[in-house]
């Protein structure tokens, strides 16, 4: 098998078919066209083509490579930053990144991409506008609470901020139950099974199921929680070093604080999630550190009732060994 690395930009990408240094590197439009221009040089049975995950840009190109039934692998940029760094890279450039990424393919043999399905790429999207709009709300309020403490607030001012708070509202609103109702429609099973945990609820449900392809990209809860980025840090070298950290922060901000929120709710009517939090607390640990451990149990709870197909009973006792308790603090 020959790796292939991709650079992409917004307008184009950037193929090395090799990682040496004196091979040819080609530019291609990252446009429908120019994709299938890049396709009929390469072989489904002899190539495997490796990118870094660039949000939207790359979409359309590993889209339209696996339709093509090219193996494709799309990677965490982190982790072809660090390859850089191992490899002493010094230079950066389109072609030098290219080149580089075809090297991380072969020395690391990237596992490859799982295309996602239309309803979950739907679901992201209206998760996505939604973010963003919620944004401009926040703003367009700030911007009204602004001007109404000045000596004098013009009507027409006034009435262009209402009138944009209004409309903002009402596409949120609208998006939302679009979201909630697709969500309940192609995972309705997931999504009774995720809001049977007392603290989980429809928003928090259908962005675990987006995170997670419908609980299809993860073989055990320790990958997703790792993922999301709750798993604690942890630094030991000889006698010197020894420094438990916080938690990675690798996986989407915005679920993990949703998660975080969703823990403190869960303290009122989660059992479980309740005697997590007293016991951390008990022996000496922050309140955010034993909320994080909450949200990391939240998690794992959401990941055995989807696996397993059965909704979750408060207060009930796996027969399973327990897992140790410090991978439940989140940091240390």
């Amino acid at each position: 098998m020959t790796y292939i690395g991709i650079d992409v930009s917004k307008d184009t990408f950037v193929v090395a078919y090799s990682p040496e240094k004196a091979s040819k590197t080609r530019t291609f439009k990252n446009t429908t066209k120019g994709i299938h221009e890049f396709i009929q040089t390469v072989s489904k049975d002899k190539h495997h083509c490796v990118m870094e995950g660039t949000g939207n840009y790359s979409a359309l190109l590993v889209y339209l490579l696996s339709e093509a039934g090219i193996t494709t692998s799309l990677e965490n940029p982190l982790k072809v930053k660090n390859f850089a760094r191992v490899m002493l890279s010094t230079v950066k450039t389109d072609e030098v990144d290219a080149r580089l990424i075809a090297l991380y393919g072969e020395k690391m043999n990237p596992a490859p991409y799982k295309l996602r399905s239309e309803a979950i790429l739907t679901l992201k999207q209206k998760r996505t506008v939604i973010r963003q709009l919620k944004k401009q709300l926040i703003a367009t309020k700030n911007l009204k609470g602004s001007m109404e403490v000045l000596p004098f607030f013009d009507s027409k001012c006034r009435k262009s901020i209402e009138q944009a708070i209004a409309f903002l509202e009402k596409q949120v609103k609208h998006l939302e139950e679009d979201l909630s109702d697709l969500a309940n429609s192609e995972y309705k099973k997931q999504m009774d099974l995720l809001t049977s945990i007392k603290g989980i609820g429809v928003t928090l449900a259908a962005a675990l199921i987006m995170a997670t392809g419908g609980f299809t990209y993860f073989d055990n809860a320790k990958q997703l929680t790792r993922y999301l980025g709750l798993s604690p840090s942890y630094q030991q070298s000889g006698t010197s070093v020894n420094f438990k950290g916080h938690i990675n922060r690798n996986g989407d901000s915005s679920l993990r604080s949703q998660l975080y929120v969703a823990a403190f709710s869960s303290l009122r009517c989660n059992a479980e999630c309740r005697a997590c939090y007293d016991r951390l607390r008990s022996n000496g640990k922050s309140g955010k550190l034993a909320v994080i451990a909450v949200a990391n149990k939240l998690v794992r709870q959401a990941f055995a009732v989807v696996t397993q197909q059965r909704p979750y009973v408060d207060g009930y006792v796996s027969t399973l060994r327990s897992a140790p308790a410090s991978s439940e603090t989140g940091e240390g």
